[in-house]
Order: C-alpha cells, then structure tokens, then sequence
C-alpha cells in the first residue's frame, strides 16, 4: 500500500474533533436543548489539561465527565474548552484541550464518537472500567456528590436535583 502523504487519518479525526468543539459552542451560547446531554472521556495526563493535583492522582489515566445539570463557566476555544464541574460540593476548573478527547457520546441520540491519540503521541493504556470516573456536571449554584473511592455503598450520586446516576461508558460501547 502508497504511504499516505496527505495523512487523512488525522485530517478525519481532527474534523470528527471539530463536531464536538461546535457541540460544546452551541452548548456554550444557547445551554443544553431537550434531552441533550454528554458525556466526554479525556486523557487527564494530555499536554494542556489542567486540572487539580488531586483529581489527576485520583483520575491518573483518564477522566469521564457528563455535561447535563451541573456545571458552569463553559468556554470554548479553538483548540480546548474550559469548564467549572463540582467534585464532593468543591468546584474545579478544567481545562481541556481537544486533542485530549477520546471520546464523546450523546446518549439522548445515541450518538458517539470515539478518537484515535493524536500523531506523534504513544498511545496510552485505557483505565480499567472501575477507575473510569462519571461525574455529574452543573450549572451555578447546584452541587452533586460524586461517588466515593473508598466504597461508600452507594452508587449513584447524590444529587438534590434528583436524577444523576452513574453509567459505564462500556455500556454503549458495541461488543
């Protein structure tokens, strides 16, 4: 086979990359319509994410966060956005750029993108699926407990809105 020159493989991964920074963008301007609502699986230790220590020792492969009741200061640039999620009532401030996304599903619309590590970078051993964390998102003024890594016997968030739950992304994944 000709060596492919032209490297489409990125160019296709770079566009399929464009369709969630117009997502979070509307997201961003208008909030979530209907039943829309994401769920972003990103590498936490990418050149660019900045988030705090403790998350990256607790989440030190790859973090799942869910864009649905909670979150706030949504930004979005052209290479990475910023967003403010509530971790144990304690907001943190992510960023995160789009090279880091390996995957974006809407789960209202089964709709799923899944991205290969940007050229020039190793690829990176997946965390095991009970590592992978699901946190419920939210905007101002609304807090959610996310599980606990100790085993707190529960696993569901605690959410005062009541709705949050905790999903495996693998649950979606095809077999």
């Amino acid at each position: 086979m000709a060596k492919d020159w032209m490297n489409y493989e990125q160019m296709a991964q770079n566009a399929l990359r464009g369709v969630v920074r117009m997502a979070l963008e509307r997201v961003a301007q208008q909030g979530l319509p209907g039943d829309h609502h994401f769920y972003i699986t990103f590498e936490s230790q990418h050149p660019g994410v900045v988030m705090s220590d403790w998350l990256k020792e607790r989440y030190p492969d790859e973090m799942t966060i869910v864009v649905q009741h909670q979150y706030w200061g949504l930004k979005v640039r052209p290479d990475s956005f910023d967003i403010s999620l509530s971790f144990h009532k304690v907001g943190e401030q992510l960023t995160v750029p789009f090279d880091a996304v390996k995957a974006f599903f809407d789960p209202s619309v089964q709709f799923m993108l899944q991205f290969k590590p940007v050229a020039g970078q190793a690829p990176r051993k997946p965390a095991a699926v009970t590592e992978q964390p699901v946190l419920q998102t939210a905007k101002p003024a609304v807090t959610t407990e996310t599980p606990k890594a100790d085993g707190d016997g529960g696993d569901k968030p605690k959410d005062p809105a009541g709705g949050g739950e905790v999903v495996s992304l693998d649950k979606f994944r095809k077999k």
